[in-house]
């Protein structure tokens, strides 16, 4: 794996601005559902198991999070709290990179050893996550 810094080619897809625009969107419809009173998202699994799914409180932790309450948002969902850090990291890196017009961070030349690890990475991470919610499905 190589990183780089460097500014945008021509014609290059900038996932700066593609991943920004899209989380701010998505965020801004989130709030409008909430806002306008539509119902809460149902988990079929759930309701015909008893028993929580893998992403199972994604919601509510989602907003926790939003509301500052990091620890709430944890113990509802470790795997989204984890991504919804993650995401507003880069969403910061993103929106300082498109201010200042700045060189990008690139991943180049990823290999299979590399791409297979980060494939079995995330399969193990999301195992983990869904033995945590069956460990407390009492809360949901």
């Amino acid at each position: 794996m190589l990183l780089s810094r460097r500014h945008l080619v021509p014609e290059e897809v900038d996932h700066e601005l593609v991943g920004l625009s899209g989380s701010l969107s998505l965020l801004g419809l989130a709030a409008a559902w909430i806002a306008i009173g539509l119902p809460w998202p149902r988990c079929l699994f759930h309701d015909l198991t008893g028993f929580p799914c893998v992403t199972c409180g994604m919601t509510r932790s989602a907003i926790q999070f939003f509301h500052g309450h990091f620890l709430a948002a944890l113990r509802w969902n470790p795997l989204v709290f984890t991504a919804l850090c993650a995401l507003s990291i880069f969403n910061a890196y993103a929106f300082v990179v498109l201010v200042m017009r700045a060189p990008r961070i690139r991943i180049a030349h990823l290999g299979l050893a590399e791409k297979n690890f980060a494939r079995i990475a995330m399969i193990g991470l999301l195992a983990l996550n869904w033995i945590y919610l069956l460990a407390h499905w009492r809360r949901f």
